[in-house]
């Protein structure tokens, strides 16, 4: 399952990715998706969750990858990514080279409390500028 949420007052989109998530659940959310980026003023940041994430089939990436595209045009400033376990990235890492802007700055955590506390540091003029190591 994936759940996206935006908050258009403190500009963040939060999508949570949990359970075993298939092609079809990502098609069904890069719309709802879509729908949401449309009212994302730029300069938002975009928190994706995969603590509860079991597992995600091949097909979703064609989705996700269209998804990290249109943030990108509508001018995402910052993604903090919450990946408890490496070896659950699932890709995201590689698939930011190809979908953000070097002026993107992409941020991978542990747990919730250190992308609350990454979001609370984040001012409005943060500069974003891309980790080079994640």
């Amino acid at each position: 399952m994936i759940q996206v949420h935006a908050d258009k007052s403190s500009g963040i989109l939060k999508i949570t990715f949990s359970g075993k998530v298939t092609a079809q659940d990502a098609e069904q959310w890069m719309s709802k998706t879509y729908e949401l980026l449309d009212d994302m003023q730029p300069g938002f940041r975009l928190l994706a969750d995969s603590t509860t994430l079991e597992s995600m089939d091949l097909g979703c990436a064609p989705f996700i990858g269209k998804v990290m595209d249109r943030c990108n045009e509508k001018g995402v400033r910052k993604v903090i990514r919450i990946i408890p376990n490496p070896r659950k990235d699932i890709g995201f890492s590689i698939m930011s080279l190809f979908h953000y802007d070097r002026n993107v700055r992409i941020l991978t955590v542990n747990n919730l409390a250190e992308a609350e506390e990454a979001l609370r540091k984040d001012s409005p003029g943060d500069k974003a500028v891309r980790a080079s190591a994640e």
